[in-house]
């Protein structure tokens, strides 16, 4: 069995600005890259893995496909560009021709940064993510529970597209609320096309203190609408960092899934991430 994290990145603030990584996050302040990450895979019994952006920039995507061309560990590249823009099929082209182009797989922006939470539903974005599916690349959700509605219905309006929920919409955990996220989320269970990574939970929860029957509930609500044939195991290293180590986000992820069948707990390490993200053999 091939085993997938779904879901990591890479990053340098000497090179580039993260608006997004505030005072709050100096602890993960500096770069990580292929050699950090290499050792941890190994060590968790993890052989193939999918590099997501973390800035609005096409050239990070660029990066990105040379390290895939260069690091066989690197299965895909989940990349950003300007969805809102007129020529997005002739941008995805123009990826697609650079050095490791054959590695992108999806298209993601920080729509949970969007002031508008309407921001899926306006008509260039759906331009935009319709070229994605006529592409051939799954759209990432990167959403909270605000953005789960648009989310839901821009998966309906374009039922030949692949979409995958990251971090489970990012529930407040650390308060234990579970609504309105559960009630947002459940009726993704009807869309065939839509998929969701167990990812990014520990930094919801509380950084110091959190344990796995903080997340249990929410996992179990993400279980019941999904099923197991339509989740990703992700780890969301270096981020993970604020509140767990590499290892302690794989042990329990795997804790989390020991009551799925031993095809099921394959398929969400790394079954489901090959077929959603139709990843080339190595």
């Amino acid at each position: 069995m091939t085993t997938v994290d779904s879901h990591h990145h890479f990053w340098d603030p000497a090179r580039a600005d993260y608006p997004w990584m505030t005072d709050e996050l100096a602890p993960i302040r500096r770069a990580y890259g292929p050699d950090d990450l290499r050792p941890l895979l190994a060590a968790a019994g993890i052989d193939r893995s999918i590099l997501v952006q973390t800035r609005s920039s096409s050239a990070e995507t660029a990066e990105f496909l040379a390290i895939a061309a260069s690091e066989p560990f690197v299965a895909g590249v989940v990349g950003w560009l300007e969805l809102t823009g007129p020529d997005t099929a002739e941008e995805i082209a123009a990826l697609r021709a650079l050095p490791g182009g054959d590695r992108l797989v999806g298209i993601r922006h920080q729509v949970h940064d969007e002031p508008d939470p309407e921001w899926l539903a306006r008509s260039d974005v759906r331009h935009g993510i319709r070229a994605v599916t006529d592409a051939g690349l799954v759209y990432d959700l990167l959403v909270r529970s605000r953005e789960l509605p648009a989310a839901l219905d821009v998966a309906r309006s374009i039922p030949d597209g692949r979409f995958i929920v990251d971090h489970i919409a990012k529930p407040a955990i650390a308060s234990g609320e579970i609504e309105p996220w559960a009630s947002l989320l459940r009726p993704f269970r009807e869309l065939e096309n839509v998929a969701c990574k167990i990812s990014g939970m520990v930094t919801e929860a509380s950084w110091a203190s959190w344990q796995t029957r903080d997340l249990r509930p929410y996992v179990d609500v993400v279980l019941e609408t999904f099923g197991p044939r339509r989740v990703l195991f992700g780890s969301d290293w270096p981020v993970c960092l604020l509140a767990a180590s590499y290892e302690r986000v794989v042990a329990t992820a795997r804790e989390l899934l020991e009551s799925l069948s031993e095809s099921e707990r394959d398929a969400a390490f790394g079954a489901n991430a090959i077929e959603v993200y139709r990843l080339a053999a190595p």
